[in-house]
């Protein structure tokens, strides 16, 4: 591997885009997603990318399975565990940690000064995005609850060859096809 080529591997490694990694190696600008994709499709730097990922998830002791069960705490926490049995909040301290790393996208809180001490109430929760954890899930076990395209196999599971197909069978994919895009158009508007 040249050194260009492990620059754009370490590169790679930051954010797993080809085409800025590519740029930040050198690579021109104007074609960078092009370079960047073959350079992925290199036997070595590919095998390069996955050792390295490899020894990440190791030393940070993150991966596939760090992430489904952090996602799945978080999808499940109950949100009576931050009240007190009298229904007020209870002081920040005492929620689980599942609560304190990452649940809570802010706070309000009212402050008062008593006897030269600052002290402070949390008066309002404001929670982060509990269906986004949801979706990760789904995309993650591959239930396919939320995917945005679904993918027509041919014979066997392969491609679809236009042999497999009748001219009726053609001209009613094409019209799924273009429903299904009519849909999505119009979801997004």
């Amino acid at each position: 591997m040249t050194p260009q080529q492990q620059l754009f591997v370490d590169e790679f490694l930051k954010d797993l885009t080809a085409g800025r990694a590519a740029v930040r190696a050198g690579y021109a600008k104007k074609s960078a997603d092009q370079q960047g994709y073959k350079l992925l499709q290199m036997p070595e730097i590919a095998a390069a990318i996955r050792e390295a990922l490899a020894k990440r998830s190791e030393r940070t002791q993150i991966d596939s399975d760090w992430v489904l069960k952090r996602l799945a705490g978080e999808a499940m926490a109950d949100l009576a565990e931050i009240y007190a049995d009298d229904g007020s909040l209870k002081p920040i301290a005492e929620w689980p940690l599942i609560w304190r790393q990452g649940l809570v996208s802010g706070l309000d809180v009212d402050e008062t000064l008593v006897e030269g001490e600052r002290l402070g109430q949390v008066t309002k929760v404001k929670l982060s995005d509990r269906i986004k954890r949801i979706e990760l899930i789904g995309k993650h076990v591959d239930v396919q609850a939320f995917a945005e395209r679904k993918e027509i196999g041919g014979i066997g599971g392969g491609a679809v060859k236009i042999e497999d197909v009748s001219v009726l069978d053609k001209a009613m994919l094409i019209g799924l096809a273009l429903r299904k895009a009519a849909e999505i158009k119009n979801s997004k508007d």
